[in-house]
């Protein structure tokens, strides 16, 4: 049985770059940092995201942007200050889906590397009931 998510990695080709968008965008806590040691296949570092362990490894980028992503969940009055914060660091805004009322905000961004994040303030419980809802 799965008990849970268990970690997510990014392969990325700055880790520092990368830590600076997850700790300035994401608040991430940094929790271990491997230096120069490689226990895995690259050097890597792990944070801690809102309980969750986010790995990032030194590597080649993704070739090409998708809309394949991982949504954080973020509180509706915090919109602005999240996008501020990622425009600060001159990270690519993708213009959002169109949304109906009751469905949550979304801000969805690219890392350095191609990786799609999203910001989303609603719930899943949010969401099915307002698509079960006639449009």
């Amino acid at each position: 049985m799965i008990d849970g998510l268990s970690h997510m990695t990014f392969v990325v080709r700055d880790l520092d770059k990368m830590e600076e968008v997850l700790t300035k965008v994401l608040d991430a806590r940094k929790i271990y940092d491997s230096g120069d040691k490689t226990f895995s296949l690259s050097k890597e570092r792990f944070f801690d995201i809102g309980g969750i362990w986010v790995a990032t490894m030194e590597g080649e980028p993704l070739p090409a942007k998708t809309y394949n992503h991982v949504a954080f969940k973020m509180p509706p009055d915090e919109y602005d200050d999240r996008l501020a914060r990622i425009r600060s660091l001159g990270l690519e805004v993708r213009e959002g889906r169109s949304r109906v009322e009751g469905e949550g905000h979304s801000i969805y961004f690219y890392d350095h590397d191609n990786h799609m994040f999203e910001l989303h303030s609603g719930t899943l419980n949010e969401r099915l009931r307002r698509y079960a809802r006639a449009p």
